[in-house]
């Protein structure tokens, strides 16, 4: 297998081809991030490779979006494709006492990351997954744009703006609020046209809890991303707490991660308190960590932790959540 790391950014890339593993020499192929640039690096790759695409491994870092087109056209061609975490590659790089960092040199790195660290293929999710992760972000898009401009009424109201300006900004809140409501209709209208999308819902909002909005969420979540344990889900969303020991002297008191998009966590606050009262397993945990000395803000880290969990166990398992137990499968 070729390996191939691409460093992505809005319009280029920069790929490097490990065509010397042994002695980590690699060839160097710059491209518009466009569809044309993508075919004309998938023939460079073959043409320098000798190799057809089921023998190409492309290491990709997760840049936003903008990898996202490219990683699919790679895999519809055959090739392997692997999505790092950008976290992971950067420790690489600095536990090899690499310290350039630029485009170029990037691809290298990322070449040489794949050579060690073989890093699973990634699968792209299907495409009604990927429609409903599209339907999704553009609601909550117009969810913020709605909040500002509802803001700007409130400031607009308390400094006595003109009326003109106070109907401009009702106007626009009510034009947002309607395209919400049409696209949120389109959302159950596409979870509903798919039976096994449709299915999944239903189980996940078995959880007390999760309502349907989050459940809608943490379907494109786990359809996505295939993580291998509920651990691992709760990593990826920064639930885990992180201890910072050291002898005798150096005691922190442990505190979440906050890696990944700090978005979920907001998104899963509100849900956690209502986990708290209505889930025996949520509010059993919460009492025994209030009751324990831990702080409350601490013991809604970990209802949201064990949330993501729950969630996690009823989506694998294919069974709704389960009140007589304290935490269903976790596959």
């Amino acid at each position: 297998m070729q390996i191939i790391g691409i460093d992505i950014s809005k319009k280029r890339l920069h790929a490097a081809w490990l065509r010397d593993p042994e002695q980590e020499r690699s060839r160097p192929k710059a491209a518009d991030n466009t569809p044309e640039g993508h075919r004309h690096l998938l023939a460079w790759a073959e043409r320098h490779s000798q190799c057809l695409p089921e023998q190409l491994c492309f290491i990709l870092e997760a840049t936003g979006v903008y990898h996202e087109a490219l990683a699919l056209f790679l895999h519809e061609a055959g090739a392997q494709v692997c999505v790092v975490n950008p976290y992971q590659v950067k420790e690489f790089a600095r536990s090899r006492g690499i310290r350039t960092k630029n485009d170029r040199h990037d691809g290298h790195v990322l070449a040489l990351f794949g050579r060690e660290r073989r890093p699973r293929a990634w699968q792209p999710p299907p495409a009604e997954v990927r429609h409903l992760q599209s339907l999704l972000k553009r609601i909550e898009a117009l969810d913020a744009d709605r909040q500002r401009e509802s803001n700007r009424l409130e400031k607009a109201t308390v400094e006595q703006a003109p009326a003109p300006v106070r109907r401009s900004l009702q106007d626009m809140i009510d034009i947002l609020e309607a395209e919400i409501v049409r696209l949120r209709r389109q959302l159950d209208d596409h979870i509903d046209a798919h039976p096994e999308l449709k299915q999944q819902r239903a189980l996940l909002e078995s959880i007390p809890g999760v309502g349907p909005k989050l459940s809608t969420w943490f379907l494109a979540l786990f359809a996505t991303k295939r993580f291998r344990s509920a651990k691992q889900a709760a990593a990826f969303l920064g639930l885990i707490p992180v201890e910072y020991d050291s002898g005798t002297s150096v005691h922190r008191r442990p505190r979440l991660s906050k890696a990944g998009d700090g978005r979920w966590r907001a998104r899963l606050y509100m849900p956690a308190l209502v986990a708290i009262r209505c889930n025996s397993a949520i509010r059993d945990q919460f009492t025994r960590l209030t009751g324990a000395g831990k702080s409350k803000m601490s013991a809604i880290g970990a209802a949201m932790r064990k949330l993501v969990q729950i969630a996690f166990g009823v989506f694998n398992s294919q069974h709704p959540f389960q009140v007589d137990h304290a935490q269903p499968r976790m596959a």
